[in-house]
């Protein structure tokens, strides 16, 4: 039996403002989206051409209040080919939320708080 991962989701608060994050930060968009028929929820799936691998954002209409993350010890991670240049369009953007300079990586910390991490490539 085998298992291909498809897909990770997070909940954010304002749809528009984290899909401008992701663009400008990890160059995915949107691949495909459902909207509910009585506006409720929208879910959006981003990707790019390097993997299959999409991010789904959901969006929940009756959500007042941003959501509760805990202690934020989950993260998904992104390789990039050009570390030095992420690193720098990362700090310019202002999201860099951890450094770790001895295992060479960051991570970066999207508008609702979701922490990803970028390492260089291997």
């Amino acid at each position: 039996m085998k298992f291909k991962m498809v897909h990770e989701n997070y909940n954010v608060l304002d749809l528009d403002k984290s899909m401008e994050f992701y663009k400008a930060a990890l160059g995915i968009t949107e691949k495909r989206r459902i909207t509910a028929e009585d506006g409720s929820f929208i879910i959006v799936y981003l990707g790019n051409d390097e993997t299959d691998f999409v991010l789904e954002l959901t969006w929940l209409r009756d959500m007042d209040r941003p959501y509760n993350l805990g202690d934020c010890e989950f993260h998904l991670a992104f390789e990039a080919d050009d570390f030095e240049a992420a690193h720098k369009l990362h700090e310019e953007m202002g999201c860099i939320c951890f450094e770790n300079k001895d295992m060479g990586i960051y991570f970066i910390s999207d508008p609702d708080g979701y922490w990803l991490e970028i390492v260089p490539a291997k």
